[in-house]
Formats: structure tokens, C-alpha cells, sequence
């Protein structure tokens, strides 16, 4: 009997950009033992997606070409592995894919019974798709790192978000106005009002004298930085942090580990902490509810077919969105 086919984009070499994405036809994926199979509704791109794809994260990913990219998705069960005690077919569900093994620019994905969440009614596909990196990464460095308390207990702490537009930075923003928090945003002119919309506290445009220094309009100083971008050296950071402030960099580079490791063997009360995103499906869950309850929202940049993904890969590259960019089948 033939295999069932499937439409899906690839890559089969490190680079190439948007035209390194070749459309194909590859056979249905069948689930083993803790996994399902899903018929894809809904995809997002991060950022990293297309970093793997210039071989900024080899040897590591991907595990090997061609690789289908894509690891944040949601849809619909259609049928279930061995041993998968928590879903069934016609499921609604969001799922983090390994980065090691992609498959989300495709009709068809396996996932991992322990890789995922049901989606509840009233959350669409794509705004839930669009959770897993970005808004993952947003609570683990607003609640581990940071130390803030999104049930508002605590004291008051002084947040800095920068490029608050962004991916990582809406959600962040969001997050952290649940919290006890006074929150300072970064982002360029054209965005001001959507990050106040977000509820952020104070804006300022990061193309002026003050949003190149950090400066809070206020003169607060910042008992954490949430830091959504690159290209911002420890020395503009430093003056503006209170005490025990800390920075948590989103995107650790060499330069940025460096200070970090220098700042502990100093014992400097001031830190930087890279954060490396830990996958936990209770936090997606608890992402979920909140966007249940209409307390955190995904904010679409632009929706494309999968059959123009390769218009979703440069935007992403650009660096301007304002929130996510989906992808559908």
C-alpha cells in the first residue's frame, strides 16, 4: 500500500535564506509509543527558526537534512500513539516541537503526548500556536530570573522590556502588568501606542537619546530588564538597574555569557542572566488559561499560507514585526 503524502517545506543545506525553502511532497508521519499525530491548523515563526537555518545553533540543529522547520503549532488529533493516557482523536492542541526535529511547516506533524496542551474553545489556532517560544520564554524570565509574582503579591518591582513590540516583548508586557510591576517598554515610534494598548507604563523609542540610554522617563530604576533584543552593551544597561537588578538577555550571545560568568566571580549584587527556555506543559496550560480568562492576548502581525511560507521566512528575518507572524496550511 502507498504511503499517505503530505505537503511540506524543507531545507536541505545550512542558508539560503527564504529561497532555501523548497516545497515538497514527504510521506505522513505515523506516532509511536507517548505520541499522536496532528493535522495541522495553525504555525508560527521564531526568530530562531531562521538562525538554525544559517547554522548559527550547529552542530546542534538540526539533527539532520532535509529539515522541516517549524516547532510551535497548533491542531486537531487525528490519531493516537501507544500508551497516550491524556488526549484522543478530534483533540484541540498546542504542542512545542524539539528544535533538533522541526516538522511544523507541514500538513501533518507527530508530537509528544508530554509536548503539549489542549487548546480551549475561544482560543483560535493561531493564537495559540503562537504561544509556545514566545510566551514561554516571556514567564519563565519574568518568573525565575526576574522573581516577579503574575498573581500581584509581592513587592512592587521596576521592569524594563525592550523591543516590547516584538514576539517575546507583547507577551512580556502582558505578563508582567499581572504582577505587582511598574513596567518601562523600548520600541520604535510607530509602535508607542500598541505597547501602551499592552499596558506598559511608560514608552519611549529607542531610536531617541533616552531610548538609547535605557532612561526611564520617571528615573525609575530597574530592578530587572527584560531584554527581547541585541546590540545593547552591559555599560548602558549597568547604570540604570537598581541595586540587585538584573538583566535577563533573551538571546545570549559569547559577550553576554562572559558577563555573566564575570558578575558572579566579582559577586556583583548586579547580574545578568542568560536564560535558555525550559519547556514545561503546566506552563503552556497556565498560558492558555489566561488567554481562556482574556487576560493575555496574541497579537498577529501578518497570517500566510504555507505555500507562501517563504514571504513569513523574510518577514521574520526583517525584524519589524509587531507581534507574531502565523503560518497556515
Amino acid at each position: 500500500m502507498a504511503a499517505r503524502l503530505m505537503q511540506a517545506v524543507q531545507y536541505d543545506r545550512y542558508g539560503g535564506g527564504p529561497e532555501g525553502l523548497k516545497h515538497v511532497e514527504v510521506p505522513v508521519p505515523a506516532p509511536k509509543k507517548g505520541e499522536v499525530l496532528l493535522k495541522l491548523e495553525a504555525a508560527t515563526i521564531n526568530p530562531i527558526d531562521w538562525k538554525i537555518q544559517k547554522g548559527l545553533l550547529k552542530p546542534f540543529y538540526p539533527r539532520k537534512f532535509p529539515y522541516i522547520p517549524g516547532t510551535d503549532i497548533a491542531g486537531e488529533i487525528v490519531e493516537v500513539g501507544s500508551e497516550v493516557k491524556n488526549f484522543g482523536t478530534g483533540d484541540k492542541v498546542v504542542a512545542k516541537l524539539p528544535h533538533a526535529t522541526g516538522g511544523g511547516f507541514a500538513e501533518y506533524v507527530v508530537a509528544k503526548e508530554t509536548e503539549m496542551a489542549k487548546r480551549p474553545e475561544g482560543v483560535s489556532a493561531g493564537e495559540g500556536a503562537a504561544l509556545p517560544v514566545a510566551a514561554l520564554t516571556a514567564l519563565q524570565a519574568l518568573t525565575q530570573p526576574a522573581g516577579i509574582k503574575l498573581d500581584g503579591s509581592g513587592q512592587q518591582a521596576n521592569i524594563l522590556i525592550t523591543a516590547a513590540s516584538g514576539g517575546v516583548g507583547h507577551y512580556a508586557v502582558q505578563l508582567a502588568k499581572l504582577g505587582n510591576t511598574h513596567v518601562t517598554a523600548t520600541c520604535g515610534a510607530r509602535n508607542i501606542e500598541f505597547v501602551k494598548s499592552l499596558g506598559a507604563d511608560e514608552v519611549i523609542d529607542y531610536k531617541t537619546p533616552e531610548g538609547a540610554a535605557l532612561k526611564s522617563p520617571s528615573g525609575k530604576k530597574y530592578d530587572a530588564v527584560i531584554h527581547c533584543t541585541t546590540g545593547i552593551p552591559w555599560s548602558t544597561f549597568e547604570p540604570n538597574l537598581s541595586a540587585k537588578g538584573v538583566v535577563v538577555d533573551m538571546t545570549p550571545g559569547v559577550g553576554s555569557l562572559m558577563t555573566s560568568a564575570l558578575k558572579k566571580l566579582t559577586f556583583s549584587k548586579k547580574q545578568l542572566a542568560p536564560l535558555i527556555l525550559s519547556f514545561k506543559a503546566e506552563n503552556l496550560e497556565y498560558l492558555l488559561s489566561l488567554m481562556r480568562e482574556g487576560k493575555l492576548k496574541t497579537v498577529v502581525d501578518s497570517t500566510y499560507s504555507l505555500s507562501k511560507v517563504e514571504d513569513a521566512w523574510a518577514r521574520s528575518i526583517e525584524g519589524h514585526a509587531t507581534g507574531k507572524i502565523i503560518v497556515e496550511p
